[in-house]
């Protein structure tokens, strides 16, 4: 079940960053009417990186809790390192939405 939310994941950010990159270098979606998913205009390079950084913490975490369910398989210090590696996504994540958020007041 941990492996299918994985995918459904990996595969969110997979659409994510594909279409975002067609609305950056490519051209905008014309859209008929008001059909368009609200936040398809809004991701610029800040907020893409925002989510992308988002994604990699949710399966990061997916990957921490199939760990943990599992841990009888592994070693004290396979937990210790993926739970650092988690927590340095984590940090990571937190100080881009801090910046972006810095930049968007200053503009």
């Amino acid at each position: 079940m941990l492996g299918l939310i994985d995918a459904a994941l990996v595969a969110s950010l997979i659409v994510m960053v594909m279409i975002s990159s067609y609305e950056n270098f490519v051209s905008r979606f014309d859209v008929v009417d008001n059909d368009s998913i609200s936040w398809l205009g809004k991701l610029d390079s800040g907020s893409l990186k925002i989510k992308v950084a988002s994604s990699i913490v949710a399966i990061s975490s997916i990957h921490l809790l199939q760990i943990f369910l599992n841990g009888q398989n592994y070693e004290e210090t396979q937990l210790y390192w993926a739970t650092v590696i988690h927590i340095a996504f984590v940090v990571s994540a937190v100080m881009l939405g801090v910046l972006e958020k810095i930049s968007k007041g200053k503009h």
